[in-house]
């Protein structure tokens, strides 16, 4: 279907004209037309797929049809990165109908504190905002959601997964019961589908490829020692010309030393994670964009949401603790036709966590020999099962470039502290929301 057919909007049509946008994608086709006619959704899609677009074009059509002043779109999102993302695409969109928006977030300066509460209070068109940042501004009783049409809720599974559940029924508790409800979700657990039952009414269901990586992307993994590691990335990465690589661990340490490696080895490296400032990672993310670095090592704050043109290579050090997260992960490169390739670095103790990726995707991945001399363990799922098989383990220790150890009965068990669902503003990072304190007033 081309958006041409949709009969939208003038001033939309000429925002997608200069985005370059034609066809809809499976998504926005099953999509965009109940969502006009101001149908509730549930719309199941991974990232890639165009959702984003599923629902700011009914936003925007909303918007630019609609006769009521002040706020009338309120879109929430996990992390600052993609509520920044979400907003940028809604700029381009909108940019000819006037279309105002601001994403609202933690880790700015307090000079940005007045500005957002003028647009909460009915400066701007569409919010697009975290849970903490809103949750913050809601605690001085001037957020005005009175003439609020519609609510959307992005990367819904992730916001649970963070713990903002009791932060989103409070913010739902503002909005007029008469909204039109958008719920979009990377997965369909019980606990969405439940979410999706209070919140949402008579929505119809969208569900499009959950949970299977695009077929460009070329999925290989090999079976590594932690101590060696470094040593097979090292050997991999030199035997290409490498101009876009993400590289995702599951610990923050971990991202600092294979970025530090990395360095030192001479080759151009940035890390990001959620202990740099806001305005740090946004720095990070532009040099990378740029091509300023060949390689950005990450936490798995990116591993969802945020357009990175033209990423050739992703290399999971870790494996991540979801199976899902790996699909969101690759799921960087190989986008809007593109290849790319994935490579999986697993340990002893990700063995059965990574099977449980394969019987995911339903797909077996490559495992070829390791190169150079090394070695590794025996891809044998479920033999460490009572043992903490299932739990993955991620790749501990500092990555060296070197040709260390490597002896399969001398690995040591990685220390891996229990995951603490943490509510920080954004999801991501930032030490605070940047609100005043509830004891004294905003300036």
């Amino acid at each position: 279907m081309k958006f041409s057919e949709l009969n939208l909007h003038p001033s939309l049509m000429e925002g997608l004209d200069a985005m370059g946008f034609e066809e809809a994608t499976p998504i926005q086709e099953q999509s965009i037309p109940s969502l006009i006619a101001g149908r509730d959704i549930v719309g199941c899609a991974q990232t890639g797929t165009g959702k984003t677009a599923a629902f700011l074009i009914p936003v925007i059509e909303h918007v630019l049809k609609s006769k009521n002043t002040g706020v009338k779109a309120l879109v929430i999102a996990p992390t600052r990165e993609l509520a920044i993302q979400i907003d940028q695409q809604l700029q381009g969109l909108g940019y000819f109908g006037g279309v105002s928006s601001i994403a609202i977030y933690g880790g700015k300066d307090g000079t940005s504190w007045d500005f957002e509460k003028s647009s909460l209070q009915g400066g701007a068109d569409v919010i697009i905002c975290t849970p903490g940042r809103l949750i913050a501004h809601m605690g001085f009783n001037y957020v005005n959601f009175e003439k609020l049409e519609c609510l959307i809720l992005d990367e819904a599974d992730r916001m649970l997964d963070m713990g903002f559940h009791d932060d989103i029924m409070k913010i739902v508790e503002l909005s007029p019961k008469s909204r039109q409800t958008m719920l979009f979700s990377a997965t369909m657990p019980p606990k969405i589908r439940k979410l999706a039952e209070k919140l949402l009414n008579n929505p119809i269901n969208v569900e499009i490829a959950v949970s299977k990586p695009s077929e460009n992307i070329k999925q290989i993994a090999y079976l590594v020692h932690d101590e060696q590691k470094d040593k097979l990335l090292e050997i991999l990465m030199s035997e290409r010309e490498v101009n876009s690589c993400i590289i995702f661990c599951s610990r923050k340490s971990a991202v600092k030393s294979v970025n530090r490696t990395l360095q030192k080895k001479g080759w151009k490296s940035r890390a990001i994670s959620s202990d740099l400032e806001q305005t740090e990672r946004e720095e990070v993310l532009s040099g990378f964009r740029n091509k300023k670095y060949n390689f950005l090592v990450a936490a798995d704050v990116l591993s969802r949401g945020i357009d990175i043109d033209n990423i050739e290579i992703v290399v999971n050090y870790e494996v991540p603790k979801d199976a899902e997260d790996y699909v969101h992960r690759i799921g960087r490169t190989a986008r809007a036709g593109a290849s790319g390739l994935a490579i999986t670095l697993i340990n002893s103790f990700a063995i059965n966590g990574f099977a449980d990726i394969e019987k995911l995707i339903e797909k077996t991945i490559e495992k070829p020999a390791l190169p150079g001399g090394l070695t590794g363990p025996e891809y044998n799922p479920g033999e460490r099962k009572g043992k903490g098989g299932n739990r993955n383990r991620g790749g501990g220790g500092k990555p060296r470039f070197d040709n260390k150890g490597g002896g399969g009965d001398r690995e040591k068990r990685p220390f891996n502290p229990k995951w603490k669902k943490r509510k920080k503003n954004g999801g991501a990072g930032g030490n605070s929301s940047g609100a005043p304190s509830s004891n004294s007033t905003p300036s």
